[in-house]
């Protein structure tokens, strides 16, 4: 297996390079989609359940049936793999930002109303840095779920490391099959815990030291 990293690592790191890109861009697109969608309707019972529904549900649809029914209006590439992965990436954290929203101490909304500030100022200042800690655990947990899914993009062409988890896959028995299939694999999970901690340092950095304690 050595043999196999050393001889194609050119190849390995341009698409674990590829791979990062596509979660890491999916994850944003899909974070301020949420976040957005989130501060639309936290504040109404009904909506807010709608949203929980919806995220819920969404997590049921299996990746490769999603990436099936886009391949009829987009095609083989990468636009059927980005909208899939961005699909996947906005559920967790549309739960987490309407319940981290909605658990926001309403005595300091009123508070901040009432010293003047605008419903938009009120949600960018007081709410969302207060929802951020629970906002940021629904990004940790959305980059580890589409980080395979990522990977199963592979079967519409999408760029990243499931083409050797497919390719190995489809040569079991032949050389280097098994390889192809670890090396991919391995990479991932790799890329995962690159991304987790990078997310823990980002929450340090961006979150009040008072809300941490």
């Amino acid at each position: 297996m050595w043999e196999y990293v050393l001889d194609r690592r050119g190849q390995i790191a341009y698409q674990a390079l590829q791979h990062l890109s596509l979660v890491a861009q999916c994850v944003l697109l899909g974070s301020v989609l949420a976040v957005a969608l989130a501060a639309l309707v936290y504040r109404n019972p009904k909506a807010s359940a709608a949203a929980n529904a919806v995220s819920a549900v969404g997590l049921t649809i299996p990746s490769f049936a999603l990436l099936g029914i886009l391949l009829a209006p987009f095609g083989f590439g990468i636009t059927p793999a980005v909208i899939a992965v961005t699909f996947y990436a906005a559920l967790p954290v549309l739960r987490n930002a309407v319940v981290g929203l909605a658990g926001v101490d309403r005595s300091l909304v009123e508070s901040a109303r009432g010293i003047g500030m605008s419903r938009v100022a009120t949600l960018v200042r007081i709410e969302l840095p207060l929802a951020w800690p629970v906002v940021l655990a629904g990004i940790r947990v959305s980059t580890q779920m589409v980080m395979g899914i990522a990977a199963v993009a592979a079967y519409v062409l999408g760029p990243g490391l499931g083409s050797f988890i497919f390719s190995g896959l489809s040569r079991l028995g032949g050389a280097n099959a098994l390889n192809a299939t670890l090396v991919g694999t391995i990479a991932i999970v790799l890329l995962a815990l690159v991304l987790d901690v990078v997310l823990v340092l980002v929450g340090r950095l961006t979150t009040s030291r008072g809300i941490r304690v």
